[in-house]
């Protein structure tokens, strides 16, 4: 199976919602074309940034259905369609293939805390339920489960699942991923303050919660990254660091959903129970992001 052309920067897109919470697919065909314009290497929709745990069937099945015709082959589409049971995330991934999808996101199913074994076994089922190349979705601050190097290594003896993305943070799980594979493993990071690390060990790109806000300043890190401008790649880095730590200004995912409304790429807010940042947290992320748009500005 040919995964070349799955590497780069991608940005993991929020899902924008109108007033109403309903899904603003204008919006989201909107985001798209800006996100191809700035250089991004692909779109993924349906992940952890994108609420999926808060869409109803139909709207999943229609997110991906808008994305794709929003893309128009232009780049790859990394569709999210993991789900708490292995029954739901076939469906979900066999429609994505009906949809012509370019790789299924499987995340770890989540609260129910599966076995390493279980993990296994749910995910080469999914995986022999469809030709899509499938990329596991590592993220155990969300799920409370976390994907071994070994249980990739497990689950790649079924062909066309190709790799992961790891949103845990830790730098040497991530790189093991591809040390346990023989490098055979595609490796995306899911966290923008070690995108570069990864990189160094040969990664592959990034799933990016940076790039909704800031797609011109995270293509520029890759591309500084691809010719060895580890100075520069070290610059942007330090320059995108603040907005990540801003994370902790409230509830997951309302801070990059505020910034990419500061920054004139408004997705709406959050679904509820999740509320805007109070007026003081959003101050304090007006200036992180009136200092990244400084730098961003000057590419």
């Amino acid at each position: 199976m040919d995964t070349s052309h799955f590497k780069g920067v991608i940005p993991a897109v929020a899902t924008p919602f109108n007033a109403d919470e309903s899904v603003d697919e204008g919006r989201l065909r909107s985001l798209i074309d800006d996100y191809i314009a700035n250089g991004v290497d692909g779109i993924s929709v349906a992940g952890s940034q994108g609420e999926f745990f808060s869409l109803e069937y139909d709207e999943h099945v229609r997110l991906l259905e808008v994305s794709m015709d929003a893309i128009a082959g232009r780049v790859p589409l990394y569709a999210g369609t993991g789900a708490v049971t292995t029954r739901g995330t076939i469906k979900l991934t066999q429609v994505g293939q009906s949809l012509g999808v370019d790789l299924a996101l499987l995340i770890t199913p989540f609260f129910v805390q599966p076995t390493q074994d279980e993990l296994v076994a749910h995910f080469t089922a999914v995986a022999k339920a469809t030709t899509l190349p499938v990329m596991l979705y590592n993220n155990p601050p969300r799920t409370s489960v976390n994907l071994l190097p070994e249980t990739l290594k497990r689950c790649m003896e079924v062909d066309n699942i190709v790799g992961v993305k790891d949103s845990s943070g830790d730098i040497t799980q991530t790189v093991e991923y591809k040390i346990v594979t023989g490098r055979r493993a595609l490796v995306f990071s899911g966290r923008d303050t070690i995108f570069q690390a990864l990189m160094m060990h040969g990664g592959d790109g990034t799933i990016s919660p940076a790039a909704n806000a800031f797609p011109r300043l995270v293509v520029a890190q890759y591309k500084a990254i691809q010719r060895g401008d580890w100075t520069e790649a070290s610059r942007i880095n330090d320059v995108l660091a603040p907005l990540r730590a801003a994370w902790a200004f409230g509830s997951f995912p309302v801070v990059i959903k505020e910034a990419m409304r500061i920054v004139g790429r408004d997705a709406g807010l959050a679904r509820k129970p999740i509320q805007g940042l109070p007026p003081a947290k959003l101050d304090a992320l007006k200036a992180i992001c009136a200092r990244i748009g400084e730098e961003e500005a000057k590419l």
